[in-house]
């Protein structure tokens, strides 16, 4: 674990919801600490409560039991410090890309010439420049991620919560994408939680891995990514990072039968 600040924590966190007129635990007695700047990925089969956790950190469901904190105080609600991605990509049809990139900023009331200048450097930094005047519909799918990802940063928020931001991408795009947000992460930290399916977008991404076990759901182990950053295409190859995904997978995909 680095030597950092706690920025998210969950303390036994436990959420129950009711499906069919009976009570199903989707999350039980979860607990876990996410270091200030830290990029913590989290998998697991479907059904264990990748989301659910995302989503109360994110403020949007509050724990049956336990609670998240957020720089030392419980989470209650949505907060600006939280910027939260899902896989859809939400944008305003009818705004261009720097105008859904200055929407956040629009409603902050911060003076236009302001909102200009910090929409660009999210543009630039999310190589989208060039496309500022155009229109959603005009953008690929990574395009429109790109988009989202800027406007989420444009309002500075310290966390970033994405929820399989890149799911719905092509194979290129989306390892395109990976390499992107790494780049932008490493010129202005964040702390990113991270939801994903993929064993190998986890690993190329994370600072740690956190494995999670269904039924219900909870933490079944924390694997760290003891590799340097830039991560490059190359490092995909290497046996370094071979032995890592191949820990997360069999720790994903051969979890013993309750």
């Amino acid at each position: 674990m680095m030597a950092m600040e706690d920025k998210i924590v969950f303390d036994k966190v436990t959420q129950v919801f009711e499906l069919n007129g009976k009570a199903f635990t989707a999350v039980s007695e979860l607990s876990l600490t996410i270091a200030d700047n830290e990029f913590v990925t989290v998998v697991g089969p479907s059904g264990c409560g990748k989301s659910t956790i995302m989503n109360q950190a994110a403020g949007l469901l509050q724990p049956t039991t336990g609670e998240v904190r957020v720089d030392g105080k419980r989470v209650q609600g949505p907060g600006p410090e939280r910027g939260v991605i899902f896989q859809q990509y939400a944008l305003f049809p009818w705004l261009t890309v720097r105008q859904n990139v200055e929407f956040g900023l629009e409603l902050q009331k911060i003076p236009k010439s302001e909102r200009r200048a910090i929409a660009d450097k999210q543009l630039e930094l999310t190589d989208l420049t060039a496309f500022a005047d155009a229109l959603p519909k005009n953008l690929s799918g990574g395009m429109k991620q790109r988009c989202a990802i800027a406007r989420a940063y444009a309002v500075n928020p310290s966390i970033l919560l994405m929820d399989e931001p890149f799911g719905a991408l092509d194979a290129l795009t989306r390892v395109h994408m990976q390499s992107q947000l790494l780049d932008t992460w490493s010129k202005e930290k964040r702390t990113v939680m991270f939801i994903t399916h993929d064993v190998d977008e986890a690993v190329f991404l994370a600072n740690r891995v956190i494995v999670m076990a269904a039924r219900p759901g909870r933490i079944y182990k924390i694997v760290d990514v003891n590799l340097p950053y830039p991560r490059t295409d190359e490092m995909r190859l290497t046996p370094e990072f071979a032995a890592i995904r191949n820990e997360v997978w069999d720790s994903v995909y051969h979890q013993p039968n309750d």
